[in-house]
C-alpha cells in the first residue's frame, strides 16, 4: 500500500467557519504540504469548499461491524456530513486527504489509563494519540480524581477527548482516610455527597479499585450504596476487581451485584486470569459474565494484549499488612512476633499470585532506592546479592524496597491463551491501562505505547483472532455505546468526525519489556472532531478534544425525581 498524501486546497476565511474549521486549516496550513500538479482539478476557492476536509478513496471499516467499502467522506464543523461510495469528493473541500489503499476507521476509544488528573500536563497524549485513539477515559482505581470535577474539566484543553469517573478510593481517603473499617452512617453519608457532587459535575459513572489500599478495606455494601448514588444519574461501574488471582471467581460475583443491587451497568476492567494456578480459570470467568447477562445483568469487559500488567509493590503483600500506611507498615515488619506472619502470609501471596516461585516475573519499572535496576527483574537483584531465585528471598526483598519508598513493576504473570479467549468473547473490548509518558523518561509498561496498534497487527492480521471488522467495531461503536456516546464511534452521517487513518498491512507495535520507548508504525492520520491531531504520522498540535459528560446511559427520570 502507498503512503497517504495531503493535498492543501485554500481555506476559507476564519469568520466564516466554525471553531473546529480554523483549528483544522491551521493544522494543515503547518503541515507545509507539497502543491499540487497542474493537472489536478482547480482548488476551491474562498467560500467554495463543500466540505471543511475530504478523505478521498480510503477503504471505510465504519465501526459497526460491516464489511469495508471504497468511499469518500466529507466533514463540515467537526462533524460527517457525506459518505460517497462512489467518490466524486475529491476537491471539494477546503483540505483533502487522499487514504488510497488506507483504512479508514472510527477513532479508538481507551477504556482505561491512569491520565485521570494529569491529563493537562500533557495534554496532547502523544502515546495514545499516536496509537490512533481518540478518546481516553481514565477510570480511577487507586488514583486521586481531579476535584471539583466542574472546574477541572471547564478549563481542560487536550487532544483526545476524554471522560471522567467519581472515584471510590478518593472518596474514601476524604472522608476516612486510610483506615482499615466500616464507614459510620454518617461518613457513608459524606461518601455519597462526594459521589453526588462527581456525578452532577459530568463523570460517566463510579469507579473502584478493590484490589489496592484503601478501597480494599471496603466491603461489597459499602460500594454498592455508592454505586447507587451514580445509578440516579444516569451512570456506569467500572470497577479493577478485589482479586484477579485466586479469587477471580468470587471476585467477578461481587462485581455483578454491585450492578444488579446498585441498579446499573458494569463493566469490568482488564478483565484476566493472573498467577500460573489460576490460567484457564477464563473458561468459568467469562461464564459468569454470559449468566449474569442472561439474567439481565448488563455486565461487558475490556483487555488489553499483553501477558504482564503493571502496578505497584504493595499488591505483593496482604491487605492487613498495610493497614495504617507505611508507619503501621514498618512496626509490624520489625515486630519479632508479628515479622514471622508477615513472611509467612507474603510468601503464599508472593507465590499464588505474583511469581508462580520465579522471581524473574516481576520486573521493576521504577525503583526509587536503587534506580540501577530500573528494567531489571527481582532475579537479578537477588543473583547479585548470592540469594536464591525464590520466594522466599523475594518477601525479604518485598519488605526492604517497601521501606525505602516502594516500586512500581511490570508482572509476567498471564497466559495467551486466556488473553485470547477474552479478546474473542462478544462483549469484551479494549484497554491500555497506560500511562502519559514523557518519549524516553521512565521505564513504562510497552502498553503505554502500542496496544491497540498490536491489537490490529499481531490479534487480527497476524494470528486471525479476530476479523478486522469485529476488531475495530469492539474499538469503536460498541466501545461508545458502552459510555452512551452516540454520536460517536461510527462513520455514518451526523456523527462526530473522530476517524483513524491507518495501514492494515503494516500497522503494528513496536515496543517491548527491554526497550518500551518506542512508538507503533502503520497509524497514518488521526482526526479528533474533525481537527488533525495526528497528520502523515506527524503530531500536529492540535488540542480539538472535547469532555464526554455524562449519563452513560439514558434515564426516564432525573435524579430524585
Amino acid at each position: 500500500m502507498r503512503p497517504a498524501t495531503m493535498r492543501r486546497r485554500r481555506v476559507r476565511p476564519a469568520l466564516a467557519v466554525a471553531a473546529a474549521t480554523v483549528a483544522a486549516a491551521a493544522v494543515f496550513a503547518a503541515c507545509g504540504a507539497p502543491p499540487e500538479s497542474t493537472d489536478e482539478a482547480a482548488p476551491a476557492g474562498p467560500g467554495d469548499a463543500a466540505f471543511d476536509l475530504v478523505i478521498v478513496g480510503g477503504a471505510v471499516v465504519d465501526g459497526t461491524g460491516a464489511d469495508r467499502f471504497t468511499a469518500d467522506v466529507g466533514i463540515r464543523d467537526g462533524r460527517v456530513v457525506e459518505i460517497a461510495r462512489d467518490g466524486g469528493l475529491s476537491g471539494r473541500g477546503a483540505e483533502e486527504i487522499d487514504a488510497s489503499g488506507l483504512i479508514v476507521s472510527p477513532g479508538f476509544i481507551d477504556h482505561h489509563n491512569h491520565v485521570q488528573n494529569q491529563v493537562h500536563r500533557r495534554p496532547l497524549a502523544e502515546n495514545f494519540i499516536r496509537q490512533g485513539i481518540t478518546t481516553i477515559l481514565p477510570s480511577l482505581h487507586s488514583g486521586d480524581q481531579p476535584y471539583p470535577l466542574r472546574d477541572y474539566i471547564d478549563d481542560l484543553e487536550v487532544a483526545p477527548n476524554t471522560g471522567f469517573f467519581a472515584g471510590h478510593s478518593w472518596t474514601r481517603k476524604q472522608v476516612i482516610g486510610m483506615e482499615d473499617r466500616a464507614p459510620t452512617p454518617e461518613e457513608l453519608d459524606e461518601m455519597r455527597d462526594l459521589v453526588r457532587e462527581t456525578m452532577e459535575d459530568g463523570a460517566l459513572g463510579f469507579s473502584t479499585g478493590l484490589l489496592y489500599v484503601p478501597a480494599n478495606y471496603a466491603e461489597t455494601e459499602e460500594v454498592i450504596e455508592l454505586a447507587k448514588v451514580a445509578a440516579e444519574y444516569g451512570g456506569i461501574y467500572y470497577t479493577h476487581m478485589r482479586d484477579e488471582a485466586r479469587g477471580l471467581l468470587p471476585a467477578v460475583r461481587e462485581a455483578i451485584r454491585v450492578g444488579a443491587e446498585g441498579g446499573l451497568p458494569v463493566h469490568i476492567n482488564h478483565f484476566k486470569a493472573m498467577g500460573v494456578d489460576n490460567w484457564g480459570k477464563t473458561v468459568e470467568s467469562l461464564a459468569l459474565v454470559d449468566s449474569a447477562r442472561a439474567e439481565g445483568i448488563d455486565v461487558k469487559v475490556d483487555l488489553y494484549p499483553y501477558m504482564a500488567g503493571s502496578t505497584g509493590s504493595t499488591v505483593l503483600f496482604p491487605q492487613w499488612v498495610l493497614a495504617g500506611g507505611i508507619d503501621s507498615f514498618r512496626v509490624r515488619v520489625t515486630d519479632p512476633e508479628i515479622r514471622p506472619r508477615v513472611e509467612r502470609e507474603t510468601e503464599e501471596w508472593m507465590r499464588r499470585d505474583w511469581t508462580g516461585g520465579d522471581l524473574s516475573r516481576i520486573q521493576f519499572r521504577t525503583l526509587r532506592a536503587f534506580p540501577e535496576y530500573n528494567g531489571k527483574r527481582m532475579s537479578d537483584m537477588a543473583a547479585d546479592r548470592g540469594l536464591p531465585n525464590n520466594d522466599a528471598t523475594g518477601v525479604q526483598l518485598a519488605i526492604e524496597l517497601q521501606l525505602a519508598g516502594g516500586f512500581s513493576a511490570i508482572y509476567h504473570f498471564m497466559d495467551e491463551a486466556d488473553v485470547i479467549r477474552i479478546m474473542q468473547h462478544p462483549q469484551a473490548m479494549f484497554e491500555t491501562d497506560g500511562d502519559p509518558v514523557g518519549y524516553g523518561l521512565g521505564f513504562p509498561h510497552p502498553r503505554s505505547y502500542g496496544t491497540f496498534p498490536r491489537i490490529l497487527g499481531r490479534y487480527v492480521r497476524e494470528m486471525g483472532v479476530l476479523t478486522l471488522e469485529e476488531a475495530i467495531r469492539k474499538m469503536t461503536s460498541m466501545s461508545a455505546d458502552e459510555i452512551g456516546q452516540s454520536e460517536r464511534g461510527r462513520i455514518a452521517n451526523g456523527m462526530m468526525a473522530d476517524i483513524t487513518i491507518f495501514d492494515a498491512d503494516r500497522i503494528i507495535d513496536r515496543a517491548d519489556y527491554v526497550d518500551p520507548h518506542r512508538y507503533s508504525v502503520g497509524i497514518h492520520h488521526v482526526i479528533v472532531n474533525g481537527v488533525p491531531v495526528i497528520l502523515d504520522g506527524s503530531v500536529t498540535g492540535a488540542k480539538p478534544g472535547q469532555v464526554l459528560r455524562g449519563p452513560a446511559r439514558h434515564l426516564t427520570e432525573t435524579p430524585g425525581g
